[in-house]
């Protein structure tokens, strides 16, 4: 079976940037033809699509967030990690670590969601 799970912090300052990795386990980042994805969902709100990493390693983000998103990755460590850059209050989500068939909606396996606050 796939797993996803993330980790980073958990608190947030504004400006800073904000790094989260998801580690799979189960399938490999690379050699396995899916888009590992990044997905958030603010509190009350619905989810929010922010981009993936294929396996070929291309990147696409979502045109809202990507002059500040970057998706990178560690084969080493078949993990993929998400940098959000100039963080803001607007940016406290659960954020969620995803394998998409198609890269586009069809996401398969989730991570659990891990919570980021931002707050002065």
């Amino acid at each position: 079976q796939v797993q996803l799970q993330e980790s980073g912090p958990g608190l947030m300052k504004p400006a800073q940037t904000l790094s989260l990795a998801c580690t799979v386990s189960g399938a490999s980042i690379t050699s396995d033809p899916y888009y590992w994805s990044w997905i958030r969902q603010p509190p009350g709100k619905g989810l929010e699509w922010i981009g993936y990493i294929a396996y070929n390693g291309s990147t696409y983000y979502s045109p809202f967030l990507k002059s500040r998103t970057s998706i990178s990755r560690d084969t080493t460590k078949n993990q993929f990690t998400l940098h959000l850059n100039s963080v803001t209050p607007e940016d406290t989500a659960v954020y969620y670590c995803a394998r998409d068939a198609n890269g586009g909606n069809a996401v398969d396996y989730w991570g659990k969601g891990t919570l980021v606050t931002v707050s002065a």
